[in-house]
């Protein structure tokens, strides 16, 4: 199976899995993976072990004055 992780991911799916299934504190947790315990808190509240999305959610663009005019009025 290949796993397709991003390039700064400190974790895999198995050891997010086991993130999530460990009752220890998030602190023993961290020091046995080397990792800190914002990442073990982030990864307990996820439903999935996948790396989501790295695309931008909202565009950088700039308009003009004319071309918000034009698409604002596609738009309707």
């Amino acid at each position: 199976m290949l796993i397709s992780l991003h390039k700064q991911a400190t974790t895999t799916p198995k050891v997010r899995a086991a993130i999530q299934a460990s009752t220890e504190p998030a602190w023993v947790v961290a020091e046995r993976y080397g990792i800190s315990e914002q990442t073990v808190w982030k990864w307990r509240k996820r439903d999935s072990v996948q790396d989501r999305s790295h695309t931008a959610r909202r565009l950088q663009t700039t308009l003009t004055p004319t071309q918000e005019a034009v698409a604002v009025s596609l738009r309707k």
